[in-house]
């Protein structure tokens, strides 16, 4: 009898064994086709901005010469983006030296003025080779723009843009940001150059996510 039991407890650990290892190898399946077509999971998945359109939502600096090079393909992909994409993007200061940037984003995106600072923004530190760091220097090429340089300056400096640095940082840790630029389709798959493999790559992956979702949605 002892022998039978012992035999027995042998064979439930072994089942047990190897349960745990389909269980195992059932989570790489799922894991590994998702790296490979080109985005990752994001596990709890995050609230978006809308519930009636699939967002594409992008995190960049505007001091990134890689978010730089991507800004081009983003641009023509938003031209001919359907219409059940709803596109937004976020400047969390992931790191101090950020912070200024991201106070001019959310200063021009609350002033109406985002995709001309971003544009602007973008030339001046990239292809004027200006660090663009001071926030006089940042409020003069508001100016530029047409913004009131003064109630630029208080803008950065305002609640509400302290509000939206702090939401983009919390946002991006959640949804496992650990670079710029990063990709999040609808709150559920995170791309970027180096999981989707180069600019197309991202776009490709943003289509049929986006796609998938729609579907997903019952999105006419």
């Amino acid at each position: 009898m002892k022998t039978a039991t012992r035999q027995s407890r042998k064979s439930s650990i072994l089942l047990l064994s190897m349960a745990a290892l389909l269980v195992a190898l059932a989570a790489l399946s799922i894991v590994r086709p998702a790296a490979a077509a080109g985005f990752e999971n994001i596990d709890p998945p995050q609230n978006t901005s809308t519930s009636d359109k699939v967002e594409v939502l992008e995190y960049l600096w505007l001091g990134c010469p890689h978010c730089y090079a991507l800004e081009p393909t983003m641009e023509e992909w938003k031209k001919n983006k359907p219409d059940y994409i709803h596109f937004v993007r976020e400047a969390p200061p992931l790191n101090p030296s950020w912070e200024n940037h991201s106070r001019g984003f959310y200063a021009a995106q609350l002033l109406g003025k985002e995709q001309e600072f971003v544009v602007a923004m973008f030339d001046a530190i990239h292809e004027s080779k200006k660090p663009m760091r001071d926030k006089k220097k940042i409020a003069e090429l508001a100016g530029t723009l047409g913004m009131d340089e003064k109630k630029f300056l208080s803008t950065m400096d305002s609640f509400a843009v302290n509000g939206k640095l702090k939401r983009s940082v919390d946002m991006a840790i959640k949804s496992g940001i650990s670079s710029v630029p990063s990709i999040i389709i609808n709150g559920k798959y995170r791309a970027s150059t180096s999981i989707s493999g180069g600019h197309q790559g991202i776009v490709d992956t943003i289509n049929e996510r986006a796609e998938f979702e729609k579907a997903a949605m019952n999105l006419e």
